[in-house]
Protein backbone atom coordinates (compact mmCIF):
# COMPACT_ATOMS: atom_id res chain seq x y z
CA UNK A 1 0.00 0.00 0.00
CA UNK A 2 1.21 3.50 -0.82
CA UNK A 3 1.97 6.28 1.67
CA UNK A 4 -0.99 8.28 0.38
CA UNK A 5 -3.34 5.32 0.88
CA UNK A 6 -2.02 4.85 4.41
CA UNK A 7 -2.43 8.53 5.31
CA UNK A 8 -5.91 8.83 3.79
CA UNK A 9 -7.08 5.54 5.27
CA UNK A 10 -5.83 6.36 8.76
CA UNK A 11 -7.25 9.88 8.61
CA UNK A 12 -10.71 8.70 7.53
CA UNK A 13 -10.73 5.69 9.83
CA UNK A 14 -9.59 7.55 12.93
CA UNK A 15 -12.05 10.37 12.20
CA UNK A 16 -14.87 7.81 12.08
CA UNK A 17 -13.58 6.17 15.27
CA UNK A 18 -13.61 9.47 17.19
CA UNK A 19 -16.85 10.72 15.63
CA UNK A 20 -18.73 7.63 16.82
CA UNK A 21 -16.78 7.07 20.04
CA UNK A 22 -16.78 10.71 21.09
CA UNK A 23 -20.36 10.88 19.86
CA UNK A 24 -21.56 8.28 22.36
CA UNK A 25 -19.74 10.17 25.14
CA UNK A 26 -21.52 13.36 24.06
CA UNK A 27 -24.85 11.56 23.83
CA UNK A 28 -24.56 10.22 27.37
CA UNK A 29 -23.09 13.38 28.91
CA UNK A 30 -24.71 16.45 27.41
CA UNK A 31 -27.91 18.18 28.46
CA UNK A 32 -30.77 17.98 25.94
CA UNK A 33 -29.43 14.72 24.47
CA UNK A 34 -31.97 11.92 24.15
CA UNK A 35 -29.38 9.43 25.41
CA UNK A 36 -28.26 11.43 28.44
CA UNK A 37 -27.40 9.28 31.47
CA UNK A 38 -27.51 6.07 29.41
CA UNK A 39 -24.46 4.96 31.38
CA UNK A 40 -21.12 3.23 31.04
CA UNK A 41 -22.55 0.21 29.25
CA UNK A 42 -23.67 2.44 26.39
CA UNK A 43 -20.25 4.08 26.25
CA UNK A 44 -18.36 0.77 26.20
CA UNK A 45 -20.51 -0.69 23.43
CA UNK A 46 -20.52 2.62 21.56
CA UNK A 47 -16.73 2.63 21.44
CA UNK A 48 -16.66 -1.02 20.41
CA UNK A 49 -19.01 -0.40 17.50
CA UNK A 50 -16.98 2.70 16.61
CA UNK A 51 -13.86 0.55 16.33
CA UNK A 52 -15.66 -2.02 14.19
CA UNK A 53 -17.06 0.61 11.81
CA UNK A 54 -13.73 2.41 11.48
CA UNK A 55 -11.86 -0.85 10.82
CA UNK A 56 -14.24 -1.91 8.07
CA UNK A 57 -14.07 1.50 6.37
CA UNK A 58 -10.32 2.10 6.53
CA UNK A 59 -9.00 -1.46 6.34
CA UNK A 60 -8.79 -1.67 2.53
CA UNK A 61 -6.67 1.50 2.38
CA UNK A 62 -4.34 1.39 5.36
CA UNK A 63 -4.88 -1.86 7.24
CA UNK A 64 -6.81 0.07 9.91
CA UNK A 65 -4.23 0.65 12.62
CA UNK A 66 -6.18 3.70 13.91
CA UNK A 67 -3.97 3.77 16.99
CA UNK A 68 -0.30 4.72 17.45
CA UNK A 69 0.07 1.89 19.97
CA UNK A 70 -0.97 -0.60 17.26
CA UNK A 71 1.39 1.02 14.75
CA UNK A 72 4.32 0.88 17.17
CA UNK A 73 3.50 -2.71 18.12
CA UNK A 74 3.45 -3.79 14.48
CA UNK A 75 6.73 -1.99 13.81
CA UNK A 76 8.33 -3.85 16.73
CA UNK A 77 6.79 -7.14 15.63
CA UNK A 78 7.89 -6.84 11.98
CA UNK A 79 11.01 -4.67 12.40
CA UNK A 80 9.75 -2.21 9.78
CA UNK A 81 9.43 1.45 10.83
CA UNK A 82 9.22 2.90 7.31
CA UNK A 83 5.60 4.04 7.36
CA UNK A 84 5.26 4.76 11.09
CA UNK A 85 5.32 8.60 10.69
CA UNK A 86 2.66 8.41 7.98
CA UNK A 87 0.41 6.29 10.16
CA UNK A 88 0.86 8.56 13.18
CA UNK A 89 0.20 11.72 11.18
CA UNK A 90 -3.03 10.36 9.72
CA UNK A 91 -4.21 9.11 13.10
CA UNK A 92 -3.66 12.44 14.87
CA UNK A 93 -5.28 14.45 12.06
CA UNK A 94 -8.21 12.04 11.88
CA UNK A 95 -8.75 12.21 15.63
CA UNK A 96 -8.90 15.99 15.49
CA UNK A 97 -11.34 15.93 12.58
CA UNK A 98 -13.56 13.40 14.36
CA UNK A 99 -13.63 15.46 17.56
CA UNK A 100 -14.55 18.58 15.59
CA UNK A 101 -17.42 16.70 13.92
CA UNK A 102 -18.73 15.65 17.35
CA UNK A 103 -18.84 19.33 18.29
CA UNK A 104 -20.71 20.14 15.08
CA UNK A 105 -23.22 17.31 15.54
CA UNK A 106 -23.89 18.26 19.19
CA UNK A 107 -23.47 22.02 18.88
CA UNK A 108 -26.80 22.87 20.50
CA UNK A 109 -26.30 20.34 23.27
CA UNK A 110 -22.84 21.71 24.08
CA UNK A 111 -24.30 25.22 24.36
CA UNK A 112 -27.23 24.09 26.52
CA UNK A 113 -24.92 22.09 28.79
CA UNK A 114 -22.28 24.74 29.25
CA UNK A 115 -24.73 27.55 29.90
CA UNK A 116 -26.79 25.62 32.46
CA UNK A 117 -26.23 27.16 35.89
CA UNK A 118 -26.65 23.79 37.60
CA UNK A 119 -23.66 22.55 35.63
CA UNK A 120 -21.35 25.55 35.48
CA UNK A 121 -22.49 27.16 38.71
CA UNK A 122 -25.09 29.67 39.84
CA UNK A 123 -27.69 30.45 42.51
CA UNK A 124 -29.50 27.38 43.82
CA UNK A 125 -26.86 24.97 42.59
CA UNK A 126 -24.11 25.34 45.16
CA UNK A 127 -23.24 21.66 45.49
CA UNK A 128 -23.10 21.06 41.75
CA UNK A 129 -21.24 24.29 41.19
CA UNK A 130 -18.69 23.38 43.85
CA UNK A 131 -18.08 20.07 42.14
CA UNK A 132 -17.62 21.81 38.79
CA UNK A 133 -15.20 24.30 40.31
CA UNK A 134 -13.23 21.48 41.94
CA UNK A 135 -12.98 19.68 38.60
CA UNK A 136 -11.84 22.82 36.81
CA UNK A 137 -9.24 23.50 39.48
CA UNK A 138 -7.84 20.07 38.67
CA UNK A 139 -7.70 21.18 35.04
CA UNK A 140 -10.67 19.21 33.69
CA UNK A 141 -13.59 21.22 32.30
CA UNK A 142 -17.20 19.97 32.50
CA UNK A 143 -17.26 18.54 28.94
CA UNK A 144 -13.65 17.40 28.65
CA UNK A 145 -14.83 13.80 29.07
CA UNK A 146 -16.60 14.04 25.71
CA UNK A 147 -13.22 14.66 24.08
CA UNK A 148 -10.61 12.83 26.15
CA UNK A 149 -10.09 10.64 29.18
CA UNK A 150 -9.45 11.40 32.83
CA UNK A 151 -8.92 9.47 36.06
CA UNK A 152 -11.46 8.93 38.80
CA UNK A 153 -8.61 8.78 41.32
CA UNK A 154 -5.52 10.80 40.46
CA UNK A 155 -2.58 8.53 41.04
CA UNK A 156 -0.05 8.77 38.23
CA UNK A 157 1.48 5.35 38.83
CA UNK A 158 -1.88 3.58 38.99
CA UNK A 159 -3.32 5.55 36.07
CA UNK A 160 -0.28 4.77 33.92
CA UNK A 161 -0.38 1.10 34.89
CA UNK A 162 -4.09 0.88 34.02
CA UNK A 163 -3.49 2.28 30.53
CA UNK A 164 -0.51 -0.03 29.99
CA UNK A 165 -2.46 -3.13 31.06
CA UNK A 166 -5.48 -2.31 28.92
CA UNK A 167 -3.33 -1.63 25.87
CA UNK A 168 -1.38 -4.88 26.27
CA UNK A 169 -4.69 -6.77 26.11
CA UNK A 170 -5.73 -4.84 23.00
CA UNK A 171 -2.41 -5.37 21.23
CA UNK A 172 -2.33 -9.10 21.92
CA UNK A 173 -5.87 -9.39 20.56
CA UNK A 174 -4.99 -7.43 17.41
CA UNK A 175 -1.75 -9.28 16.72
CA UNK A 176 -3.16 -12.75 17.32
CA UNK A 177 -6.55 -12.28 15.65
CA UNK A 178 -6.20 -9.92 12.80
CA UNK A 179 -3.20 -8.35 11.19
CA UNK A 180 -1.52 -10.85 8.94
CA UNK A 181 2.12 -11.00 7.91
CA UNK A 182 1.49 -9.06 4.70
CA UNK A 183 0.09 -6.10 6.62
CA UNK A 184 -3.24 -6.17 4.81
CA UNK A 185 -5.12 -5.45 7.99
CA UNK A 186 -7.96 -6.84 9.99
CA UNK A 187 -10.46 -8.97 8.12
CA UNK A 188 -14.19 -9.02 8.75
CA UNK A 189 -13.92 -11.48 11.62
CA UNK A 190 -10.80 -9.82 13.02
CA UNK A 191 -12.55 -6.43 13.06
CA UNK A 192 -15.51 -7.85 14.93
CA UNK A 193 -13.34 -9.64 17.48
CA UNK A 194 -11.23 -6.52 18.07
CA UNK A 195 -14.38 -4.45 18.57
CA UNK A 196 -15.63 -6.90 21.19
CA UNK A 197 -12.23 -6.84 22.89
CA UNK A 198 -12.52 -3.04 23.12
CA UNK A 199 -15.95 -3.46 24.74
CA UNK A 200 -14.47 -5.95 27.19
CA UNK A 201 -11.58 -3.63 28.07
CA UNK A 202 -14.03 -0.79 28.60
CA UNK A 203 -16.27 -2.80 30.90
CA UNK A 204 -13.47 -4.44 32.87
CA UNK A 205 -10.64 -1.88 32.89
CA UNK A 206 -12.28 1.38 31.88
CA UNK A 207 -13.43 2.44 35.34
CA UNK A 208 -10.18 3.95 36.67
CA UNK A 209 -9.13 6.14 33.69
CA UNK A 210 -11.77 5.90 30.97
CA UNK A 211 -9.48 3.58 28.93
CA UNK A 212 -7.79 5.69 26.29
CA UNK A 213 -5.62 2.72 25.11
CA UNK A 214 -4.89 4.94 22.08
CA UNK A 215 -2.67 8.05 22.18
CA UNK A 216 -4.28 9.69 19.13
CA UNK A 217 -7.78 9.04 20.50
CA UNK A 218 -6.92 11.12 23.57
CA UNK A 219 -4.43 13.73 22.35
CA UNK A 220 -6.20 14.80 19.15
CA UNK A 221 -9.58 15.50 20.78
CA UNK A 222 -7.87 17.14 23.77
CA UNK A 223 -6.22 19.60 21.38
CA UNK A 224 -9.60 20.26 19.77
CA UNK A 225 -11.17 20.86 23.20
CA UNK A 226 -8.47 23.44 23.91
CA UNK A 227 -9.10 25.21 20.59
CA UNK A 228 -12.90 25.15 20.27
CA UNK A 229 -14.90 28.26 21.25
CA UNK A 230 -16.93 26.47 23.92
CA UNK A 231 -18.39 28.72 26.65
CA UNK A 232 -17.38 27.88 30.22
CA UNK A 233 -15.42 24.88 28.93
CA UNK A 234 -12.76 24.95 31.64
CA UNK A 235 -9.33 23.44 31.26
CA UNK A 236 -8.08 20.63 29.04
CA UNK A 237 -6.16 18.95 31.89
CA UNK A 238 -2.74 19.02 30.25
CA UNK A 239 -1.16 17.88 33.49
CA UNK A 240 -2.75 14.46 32.97
CA UNK A 241 -2.47 14.38 29.17
CA UNK A 242 0.87 12.54 29.07
CA UNK A 243 -0.54 9.41 30.72
CA UNK A 244 -2.97 8.38 27.93
CA UNK A 245 -0.16 8.96 25.44
CA UNK A 246 2.79 7.32 27.19
CA UNK A 247 0.82 4.49 28.80
CA UNK A 248 -0.60 3.04 25.56
CA UNK A 249 2.76 3.38 23.78
CA UNK A 250 4.45 1.41 26.55
CA UNK A 251 1.59 -1.09 26.47
CA UNK A 252 1.98 -1.44 22.71
CA UNK A 253 5.69 -2.17 23.04
CA UNK A 254 5.10 -4.70 25.83
CA UNK A 255 2.30 -6.37 23.90
CA UNK A 256 4.52 -6.72 20.83
CA UNK A 257 7.31 -8.12 22.98
CA UNK A 258 4.99 -10.72 24.49
CA UNK A 259 3.72 -11.64 21.01
CA UNK A 260 7.23 -12.09 19.65
CA UNK A 261 8.23 -14.23 22.61
CA UNK A 262 5.11 -16.37 22.82
CA UNK A 263 3.49 -16.48 19.38
CA UNK A 264 6.00 -15.58 16.68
Amino acid sequence: MSSSDIFIGETIGTAILILLGGGVCAAVTLKASKARNAGWLAIAFGWGFAVMTAVYISGPLSGAHLNPAVTVALAIKDGDWTNVPTYLGGQLLGAMIGATLVWVAYYGQFHAHLTDKEIVGGPGAQATAAKAVEAQEKGAGPVLGVFSTGPEVRNAVQNLATEIIGTVVLILAVLTQGLNDKGNGLGVLGGLITALVVVSIGLSLGGPTGYAINPARDLGPRIVHALLPLPNKGGSDWGYAWIPVVGPLIGGAIGAGIYNLAFA
